[in-house]
Order: C-alpha cells, then sequence, then structure tokens
C-alpha cells in the first residue's frame, strides 16, 4: 500500500501543516510532524472526516432558519437598523457584540458576522434580502453560511474577547521568515552549499551579485523568504548564544557523504542542541563515488539525530552544493520546519533585534549588521544596545542596496553609531539621545561594578552550597579526555551517578586538547571544563579567563569522580526536619497600653527561644501558627526561657489567645543529603 508525507496532505486539501496535523491527532491517528507518513487508507478517512465536519456546519446552519424566525435586512442597513427590525433598542444590540468581543458602534453597517451575532444574542435569523420562500433561503445558507468570515475593516473586526484594546493576538501576527544558520566540518561543503543557494536562489532585486560582507543573506524559494546567516562557523554561534542572543530558528548541519562524522561535526551538533534549535542535516557530496549518504545516517542515529525516514524525528536530506543536486528539496523542509514553529513578529511593534556582527570602518566608522526580531527599524531611529548608541543615519541590505526601514527578521548593516557594539548584543530603539546617554552611563556603571566584584560564572567549589532552583538539579559539564578509551570510562562512570534528584548533562566530549570552542560552549550552557590528562591551549585560556568558565585538570580518575559526586552532593535540596524545643501554657492574661495583650506562660517543657517558630495549640487543635515578638522574664527581654520558669510572650499579628492555651516552639533543621 502507497503512502503519503502530511504535509503533501495538507497542501492537496489546502491546509497548513499545523490544522492536519492537529486534525489527524482529533481523528485519533497518531503522527510524529508533518514528516511523517500515513496510508491512503488514512488519507481517504481525512477526506470523509472533512466531508462529515462540513455536512454538519451546513446542516446546523440550515436547522437555524427553523429554530428561529426570519428577518429579513436590506443591504446597507445599520446594527440599529437591525435591532429596530425586532423592536430592541441599538444598545442592547450593541452589549452583545461586545460581549463577543466586537466594540462597534450602533451606526456602523451590518455585515453576515455581524447579523449571525445578533441572531444568536436575539433569537433571530437576520437574512439580507427581501422576503423569499423558505426553501430558497435554506439554498442561502446552505451554499453560503459556511463560508469564511468576510474580509473588514479594523472597525468591523473589533477586538476579540477577552483582549484589551491596543493588544493584538499572537495567532493574528503575521509570520516573519524563519532565520537559518549552516554549521557543520570545515571541509564538508558549508561555504559551498551556501553560495549554491544564493546563487540560484537569490531575490529579483539581488540578481547580479551578493554582497556577502554583512553577514546575512535573503533567499525566495516557493513565494517564501528565508534568512542565511553567514557565521564563520559554530564557534561564532555559540559565541552569540553566550551573551544571551538566540537568533538562529534553524540550524542546518552539513555532512560529507564520503567522510562521514567528524569532531567539529558533533560539536556543530552539540552547539545546535544546546541552543535547543531544530536541525535539518544536509548530507552533502551525494555525487562523489565514494559518497556513502547511508553510513552517515547510522552515525548520526547513534548520536541521537535518527532519520525520520528510519522512524526518527530528523530531517535528513542529500545533497550535492556543487551540481545543485536537491537544493530544491533542502528549502522546501527548511520552509516545512518553518511553518511548524509558527514563527511570528509584529511589524507595528517598538523595534528590536540583535547585533550579529560589527567593526570599525576608516571611511564610515563604526558598523554593525543587526537582524530586526520585531517591529520596524527605520533611518533616523536613535538604538542603544550594552555597549553603544546611536542615530541611524543609514541602513544597507544585503543586495547593497540603501533602504528606509527593515522590518521582522531582515537583516541590514547600520551607519551612525558612536562606538562600536558587541555580536550578540540585543538593540532596541529609544526617543532621544539624552536618554540614550543615561542609559549608556548606567550601563557603564554597572559594568565598573561587575569589573570590581569579578563575578564568575558557577564553580565546582560553588556547586556545594548551592541550592538550584529547578525541579531536577543539573551539573552541566564539558568532557575532554587524552584517547576515546578514557573518554567511554568518564562517560560510564558519570552516568551511574545520576539520580533522580540531580542529574549531569554532558553538553559535549571528545578526544584532544580542551579548545576555544569548548569554552564558548561551556559559558553559553553554564556548564565546567573537566579535561582528563588534557590541557587547554593558550586561547582558550584567555577566553576562559574572560569568560568566567571554570577547568578542572585531572590524572587520577578517581580524584575527578570524587569532585562531581560532592558537587553534586551540593546540589542536592536538603531535608527539612522539624525540631521540637519546648511548650510553655498560658495561665493568665496581660493588657499594656501601646503594645496589646501579654500571655503570662509557665513553660513546661523543654525551653522557648525568641527566634523559634511556634504554634498556639487550643483544646488539641492547632489554632495559630506563626512567630514571637517579644520574650520577656518579668521585665527583661531574654533570649530563651527553659523548664520551670515563668515568661511573657507576645506574638506577630495576633493577640486572640486565651488561659489554658499550649504554645509550643520549633525550629526547622536543614539536613545535608548524600548521592548515597
Amino acid at each position: 500500500m502507497s503512502k503519503i508525507r502530511v504535509y503533501n496532505l495538507a497542501k492537496m486539501l489546502e491546509m497548513s501543516n499545523t490544522e492536519i496535523v492537529d486534525l489527524l491527532t482529533e481523528m485519533g491517528i497518531s503522527v510524529k510532524s508533518h514528516m511523517s507518513s500515513i496510508d491512503e487508507e488514512v488519507y481517504q478517512q481525512v477526506e470523509e472526516e472533512l466531508k462529515r465536519r462540513k455536512e454538519a456546519e451546513e446542516k446546523k446552519a440550515v436547522e437555524a432558519i427553523t429554530t428561529y424566525p426570519v428577518v429579513y435586512i436590506s443591504e446597507g442597513a445599520s446594527i440599529a437598523d437591525v435591532a429596530a427590525s425586532v423592536n430592541e433598542k441599538p444598545g442592547a444590540a450593541v452589549k452583545i457584540l461586545m460581549a463577543e468581543g466586537h466594540m462597534v458602534p450602533a451606526t456602523e453597517l451590518a455585515d453576515k458576522k455581524i447579523l449571525e451575532i445578533l441572531g444568536k444574542g436575539l433569537e433571530k435569523h437576520f437574512v439580507f434580502g427581501e422576503p423569499e420562500q423558505k426553501e430558497v433561503v435554506e439554498e442561502k445558507i446552505k451554499g453560503k453560511a459556511v463560508e469564511k468570515e468576510d474580509k473588514q475593516t479594523p472597525s468591523q473586526k473589533g477586538i476579540k474577547k477577552g483582549k484589551k484594546a491596543g493588544e493584538k493576538d499572537p495567532r493574528d501576527l503575521p509570520f516573519r521568515p524563519p532565520i537559518v544558520t549552516v554549521m557543520g566540518h570545515v571541509d564538508h561543503g558549508k561555504t559551498t552549499l551556501l553560495d549554491c543557494i544564493r546563487n540560484t536562489r537569490v531575490t529579483e532585486k539581488e540578481a547580479g551579485g551578493i554582497t556577502q560582507h554583512i553577514g546575512a543573506s535573503r533567499v525566495e524559494h516557493d513565494g517564501k523568504t528565508l534568512i542565511f546567516l553567514d557565521t564563520p562557523g559554530h564557534e561564532a554561534f555559540t559565541s552569540m548564544r553566550a551573551r544571551g542572543a538566540q537568533v538562529t530558528d534553524i540550524a542546518i548541519l552539513v555532512v560529507a557523504a564520503d567522510d562521514g562524522i567528524k569532531p567539529q561535526t558533533i560539536e556543530a551538533m552539540n552547539h545546535a542542541k544546546a541552543a535547543g534549535v531544530p536541525i535539518i542535516v544536509a548530507v552533502n557530496k551525494i555525487d562523489k563515488p565514494a559518497a556513502k549518504p547511508e553510513r552517515v545516517r547510522q552515525q548520526l542515529s547513534d548520536y541521537g539525530l535518527a532519520p525520520e525516514e528510519w522512524g526518527g524525528d530528523t530531517i535528513m536530506v542529500d545533497v550535492g552544493a556543487k551540481t545543485g543536486i536537491n537544493i530544491d528539496q533542502l528549502l522546501e523542509m527548511i520552509i516545512l520546519v518553518a511553518e511548524m514553529q509558527e514563527l511570528k513578529a509584529d511589524p507595528n511593534a517598538m523595534p528590536e533585534g540583535t547585533v550579529i556582527e560589527a567593526n570599525l570602518d576608516k571611511g564610515k566608522g563604526p558598523v554593525a549588521t543587526v537582524i530586526v526580531q520585531n517591529g520596524t527599524l527605520r533611518r533616523g531611529n536613535i538604538i542603544h544596545t550594552d555597549t553603544a548608541w546611536g542615530k541611524i543615519r543609514a541602513m544597507i541590505d544585503d543586495s547593497g542596496q540603501n533602504v528606509d526601514s527593515a522590518g521582522p527578521s531582515m537583516p541590514v548593516e547600520i551607519l551612525g553609531l558612536e562606538n562600536v557594539p558587541q555580536p550578540g548584543e540585543k538593540f532596541t530603539v529609544i526617543a532621544s539621545e539624552r536618554e540614550a546617554r543615561d542609559i549608556m552611563s548606567h550601563y557603564e556603571f554597572e559594568r565598573r561594578e561587575m569589573d570590581q566584584s569579578k563575578s564568575k560564572r558557577l564553580t565546582l567549589e560553588e556547586l556545594y552550597e548551592k541550592m538550584q532552583t529547578e525541579e531536577v538539579p543539573q551539573l552541566n559539564m564539558v568532557l575532554k579526555t587524552d584517547v576515546q578509551g578514557s573518554l567511554e570510562a568518564f562517560h560510564s562512570s558519570l552516568m551511574k551517578m545520576n539520580r533522580e534528584s540531580v542529574t549531569i548533562n554532558i553538553v559535549h566530549e571528545g578526544v584532544g586538547r580542551i579548545s576555544e570552542s569548548d569554552v564558548m560552549l561551556a559559558s553559553a550552557s553554564n556548564a565546567i571544563i573537566v579535561g582528563f590528562n588534557v590541557r587547554p591551549d593558550s586561547n582558550a585560556k584567555k577566553v576562559s579567563e574572560s569568560e568566567g568558565v571554570q577547568v578542572r585538570l585531572y590524572q587520577v580518575i578517581y580524584d575527578m569522580l570524587d569532585d562531581v559526586k560532592a558537587a553534586m552532593e551540593g546540589m542536592l535540596a536538603p531535608e527539612l526536619r522539624e525540631n521540637t524545643l519546648g511548650t510553655a501554657e498560658i495561665r493568665e492574661l496581660f493588657r499594656v497600653p501601646k503594645i496589646g495583650a501579654i500571655a503570662g506562660c509557665r513553660v513546661t517543657e523543654g525551653l522557648i527561644r525568641r527566634n523559634a517558630k511556634v504554634r498556639l495549640i487550643r483544646e488539641g487543635v492547632v489554632f495559630w501558627n506563626g512567630e514571637l515578638s517579644s520574650l520577656k522574664h518579668f521585665k527583661e527581654d531574654v533570649r530563651e526561657i527553659k523548664a520551670g520558669n515563668e515568661c511573657g510572650l507576645s506574638f506577630e499579628k495576633f493577640q486572640d489567645f486565651r488561659v489554658g492555651d499550649v504554645i509550643e516552639a520549633y525550629e526547622i533543621v536543614k539536613e545535608k543529603r548524600t548521592l548515597e
């Protein structure tokens, strides 16, 4: 029996991928995503279900004519006219519409949607036109009542129920182009693939040459726009993420079919996984005689990227970047993944985005390439980042043309900054240059404070004391060893230390020296680096110091395991145990001016301590829980009173005590937990 992809089914039925996946789920048909395959029999079931739903809607619409009396409304009638036709006041009709989220005046012209809402509220069936035969009206309803909502003016659409004026429902926002980063091993064809995509799928105005210096390119395929970031590698990708910038929507992992998985491939994959970005694998160089794409799929499966044709959820496309083989299919898959993510942005919101790269040009001054993530950036806007600000005097798009505005996902080069920002910094638009200077002064003060305090990222020692707020505390780690055998032994030993209460997450592992890329990944993931019989290179040392990443080096495996175990025990939330200190009985009540009631007590067991928690017990039932506001022995304030002595007690925000009540003092003791 032949099969069909879910996304192909969506095209055939003129539905979105999300709508068809939701429909299949409602029908009890299990599909993982739009890439899943279904049998022809299921396709027929879907067609029958859609037909059944349409007939049910038509039947419901036809039944409305027998449920409510028909009232004929002339074309061009206002809401007030509709109300008057059934002897109702205009205000009653407006209230009905407001309850459904349509805030329109009574003078607004009525359309089909408004008639439908008023019909339900007034228990009438309003129909445009002159009185006709009932059968004719039924045919009109059957043919037109199931139509999609008519296009309306903003005033007619009103505001959805539950939304305030000025707010926008996220579902109504337009889709923005996805931002794609190409990653992988240095010799596997990343640059060739990007060049092939640019040269064959550029927009019309880009024909004649692409200026690649702005660090991003726009590509069109099947009427959809895609943005490709020209990052020099996954180091830059993670360097930006370490500064809090999450720019990429989709990562393309390029793997050569004739070479297979390489250390840089694994690094790129771990960087994308750590960022939580969907991965599409481009198996490149399939036109070479030595190409073995199935071997690549097997290798990737071993690292958790199972191809969807094998029952996994990772899209893999065989491509030939030099000859253009399957480039269209790769672009189609990118569009499909983007559609499932439902990437949206408000072009009318306050502009904000991220700096992709920046430099000081001798002729232009400070120059920055930015990607707008929300709103529309315009020439003349005053923007600021953590380290720079300026008034935009020029914007240049990826084709080298001057532009006056840039909407969501659009990359542009901007001129007019006072100094050079750092890649990964967020930018926002502000009202005035004075405000920009005030903000920069504040940021400068904060940076000086940070430099003086030398605040570092998480270290292994700090984990002994640190109490994590997550439900399951997690120790993130980058693991590097001298040989593969040691790596496997370390990995196995560390995984055995995982518990339900605290876990180890190996962000990346590999063989060889500790590189700058390892440090940047650890910085972005708030991880420590553990090395066995390896050392960091000079660049890695400098970056680890500047980023505050701790590097722990070991030569004995047991030393490393003991340290990690101690760190994990430090991350465990302590067990809380209640320790009863003593009890006292209230024997007399005193009234003191400006203070209120004081309980005269005798301590019967243990002791009562000033800073202890207390509970008041009345007739064997806990009546109140809280803290003491004072503890006195005669007129002297004391820290504690032992059994056999008398004392005066007053309570925090509580005075409803009686003679005979029992006071119980207790404390909460924290006990350290172990992995055993």
